[in-house]
């Protein structure tokens, strides 16, 4: 009988995949960076970019720098998508993208935009970035994992 509890190497994987995903305002840009697919809103086909996620209070998000995104229009036209972690682990992880609401979002991005500011990544930037433009133009979900086990272990 082959079960994951008999599978020495599944809780290993979930152990990668944990730590992957716990990840902090001090973490680096590698470790942030994942991948997404997301289902085209026009097209209907797969549309794979790379992003940065971010885990604040115990939820996971995607932002964005102000302005529209493609990955934010094709999300709210079919929430459906899958999260591909590759810093120290390679998986694939379907999910749910959840719209952000008032206060949530101003406390969410907050934290993202003081992440953005901070003096290693704003050099990148080429310049400090504007709380007020992030609050009115930043896309931003919640990020919710099919696998309730990852979403608790974390």
């Amino acid at each position: 009988m082959h079960s994951e509890q008999a599978n020495p190497w599944h809780g290993r994987r979930n152990d990668a995949v944990v730590r992957a995903l716990d990840i902090g305002p001090y973490s680096s840009a590698a470790e942030r960076t994942i991948d997404i697919t997301t289902t085209g809103r026009r097209s209907g086909a797969p549309r794979h970019i790379e992003v940065w996620f971010h885990h604040i209070d115990g939820r996971w998000y995607l932002s964005g720098v102000p302005g529209p995104r493609n990955w934010y229009a094709n999300l709210q036209a079919d929430p459906r998508f899958v999260v591909h972690l590759k810093h120290g682990v390679t998986a694939d992880l379907p999910a749910t993208a959840r719209p952000v609401d008032e206060p949530p979002r101003r406390r969410v991005i907050t934290e993202i935009h003081n992440l953005q500011n901070r003096p290693q990544l704003a050099a990148r930037a080429g310049r400090r970035q504007n709380l007020d433009e992030w609050l009115a133009s930043s896309p931003l979900v919640e990020v919710v994992l099919d696998d309730e086990q990852l979403r608790t272990r974390t």
